[in-house]
């Protein structure tokens, strides 16, 4: 017998469609604003004159080089030209296809530092008594003097400035007319101010000595006359209580030249006793 053979039709799935990897989208070339821009403005005006390389980082030949040499930690004092000129004339091609007139600059620098590096490879000639110059000197003079100014810039820069940093604050003043006012005063106040007026017044007022002519001899005479007639008299009864100051001191300095001259005697009988004066002579 035959064997009996039959083809079995099985079914499988189909694979799912395989998608396109995504493309990737254009590339804007500029924001302005925070806008991305991929398509040119047809109605843009460019002027003849526009730069079309903005060098952000470079200010000028100088400033380049020594971007270079700082990027590949060379010794400023030791400059290897031959890979600083590689570099440098790199540079120079691409701004040169775009820009010959910003590229004349940078070429001048360019020639400079080719001339340096022929210089180094002639032969040094060494006068007597003087040391050869290193032809690099006075680039890295130029260098040197450079970086100081660039740092001192980017200080002044780090410094505040008004309209970057802040604004200056400006408050508007309401214009006020100042009114006249009157003090208010009280009848008491007037009373107070009154009376201070004649206590300064008081303690400004002068004080006028008057000079009174008292004779001693007069008063010698006064007492001789009080005590004739009378044995004793005592000696506080011979001063007027009611009399001024000078005329009590007149009085007793008539008593003191009555007894120098022995016209009249003093006597007391013991110590704190009453004083009693009498003429020395008394009339028979």
């Amino acid at each position: 017998m035959k064997p009996d053979l039959r083809v079995v039709e099985t079914t499988q799935p189909a694979p799912p469609p395989v998608e396109p990897p995504p493309e990737q989208g254009e590339m804007p070339f500029a924001v302005v604003e925070g806008e991305p821009i991929t398509q040119m403005p047809r109605d843009l005006y460019i002027p003849p004159d526009a730069l079309t390389v903005f060098l952000e980082a470079f200010e000028g030949p100088l400033d380049l080089l020594l971007y270079l040499i700082r990027r590949q930690n060379f010794n400023i004092l030791d400059i290897p030209l031959a890979d600083v000129t590689k570099q440098y004339l790199e540079y120079v091609e691409q701004i040169r296809s775009r820009n010959l007139e910003l590229a004349a600059e940078y070429l001048l620098m360019a020639a400079m530092l080719i001339e340096i590096k022929s210089r180094m490879l002639l032969p040094v000639r060494k006068s007597e008594g003087a040391e050869a110059e290193d032809p690099r000197a006075e680039l890295v003079r130029r260098l040197l003097e450079y970086e100081q100014m660039k740092l001192a810039a980017a200080k002044l820069d780090a410094l505040p400035l008004l309209g970057r940093d802040f604004q200056r604050v400006q408050v508007a003043q309401p214009t006020v007319v100042p009114q006249e006012r009157l003090p208010l005063v009280t009848p008491d106040d007037l009373r107070q101010a009154w009376a201070d007026i004649l206590r300064r017044a008081t303690l400004k007022a002068h004080h006028h000595i008057t000079r009174e002519q008292l004779s001693v001899r007069e008063h010698m005479s006064i007492v001789l006359r009080r005590l004739q007639g009378r044995k004793f008299v005592e000696f506080l009864d011979l001063f007027d209580a009611t009399a001024p100051s000078p005329v009590i001191v007149v009085t007793f300095i008539a008593l003191l030249e009555l007894a120098r001259e022995h016209l009249l005697e003093v006597t007391q009988a013991e110590a704190f006793a009453p004083i009693y004066v009498r003429l020395a002579y008394q009339p028979a």
